[in-house]
């Protein structure tokens, strides 16, 4: 089944968009990762309905997205399949986003405009380029990220094989990683504070990317080389990461481990947890962990990746609708008390989502 995904990847890259943007929504949900419609022809968010660009409102409180709007950019990115149906299937010239945070991805993004050369102190943040060093030749993201990752003895991202790497249609490339768990990555794009190297931006928490595969009138979003899934991001970048300030502050909350009733439902599930925990376990915690942010949490979509990765664990015979719905009841009522009609809605149509995709130990099948 994994190799059928990859393929239908690679199906959509190269056909319209009429015919391509439903496939790649689908394909990145089925990754959990949360998809949002781009603007036709254009890499950035569909724009809000009438009443939100209304002065004075905000996201915050907005009903929108119940009802089915993708109001609020990556804000309105869903696992919901029957949303993704909704609103590609009836909109099949909408491009693919995908809210990085959410999807647990890192995603260096590199440049290739040439434009004249900062100040040597802008080059690589933080690290000193004497005036003795030649810049000829250096002009844009590449250069510069390729410098850093020889200073470090390292295979830089740009010409990292083991992981997905996209090519945008100005000639830039898109670096796909996994997130460490516990980590809370933050862009840079926007934020006028963190870099990462001239030219070379991440997107992360509070960010989102354009899928594989959208197509825009500049041209494709294509991935290269063979890899088709993103690797666990490398050390030596992560330690590079919360050096150029990409991590949030200290006051941010951390990770919460799984509520005690989750985690008994889960360890009483196929024979004691073992695979079992390790595939479900973290999801739970990321739903548990929702209970520290009243608004912003992601909540729904966190609790829909878990239900539909309980869902195809019990498509795979390694957990039964009961010891699921248990597990997953728990955690959502530790995070939203008092929301039971709402979360059960939710995971009802995850599990349902995720039965017609049976999830073998090695990832989903």
């Amino acid at each position: 089944m994994a190799s059928e995904l990859q393929n239908s990847l690679v199906r959509s890259m190269l056909s319209a968009p009429v015919a391509g943007s439903l496939a790649i929504a689908r394909w990145c949900a089925s990754r959990g990762w949360p998809v949002h419609p781009l603007t036709p022809g254009r890499k950035t968010p569909a724009g809000n309905c009438a009443s939100c660009r209304q002065p004075g409102h905000s996201r915050q409180g907005c009903g929108c997205t119940a009802t089915g709007r993708w109001c609020h950019g990556f804000h309105a990115a869903t696992l919901d399949f029957a949303r993704i149906e909704q609103w590609w299937g009836g909109n099949p010239d909408l491009g693919v986003g995908i809210a990085c945070g959410p999807a647990g991805l890192v995603v260096v993004d590199i440049d290739a405009h040439e434009r004249e050369l900062p100040g040597r102190d802008r080059l690589l943040p933080g690290i000193g380029i004497s005036d003795g060093v030649d810049l000829t030749g250096l002009a844009n993201g590449f250069h510069t990220i390729g410098v850093l990752a020889a200073l470090r003895g390292v295979v830089g991202p740009a010409d990292d094989e083991t992981t997905l790497r996209v090519r945008t249609p100005s000639g830039g490339l898109h670096v796909w990683y996994r997130a460490h768990e516990g980590h809370r990555w933050q862009c840079s794009t926007g934020s006028g504070g963190r870099a990462l190297a001239w030219q070379v931006d991440v997107r992360a928490h509070g960010g989102y990317i354009v899928a594989p595969g959208t197509v825009t009138e500049a041209g494709v979003y294509r991935a290269v080389g063979a890899v088709r899934e993103p690797a666990p991001l490398p050390g030596w970048l992560a330690r590079e990461l919360e050096r150029t300030g990409h991590l949030p502050p200290a006051h941010v909350p951390a990770p919460r481990p799984v509520p005690p009733r989750a985690r008994q439902a889960v360890l009483a599930a196929g024979g004691g947890g073992g695979a079992v925990q390790r595939v479900l376990g973290a999801l739970l915690a990321e739903v548990a962990d929702c209970a520290a942010v009243s608004e912003g949490a992601a909540f729904s979509e966190k609790l829909n990746r878990a239900a539909y990765t309980a869902g195809g664990l019990v498509a795979g015979g390694r957990l039964t609708v009961d010891e699921a719905e248990r597990a997953l009841r728990a955690a959502a009522e530790h995070a939203r008390p008092g929301q039971e009609r709402r979360c059960t809605g939710i995971i009802r149509s995850g599990l349902n989502a995720g039965l017609l995709r049976p999830l073998s130990l090695g990832g989903r099948a």
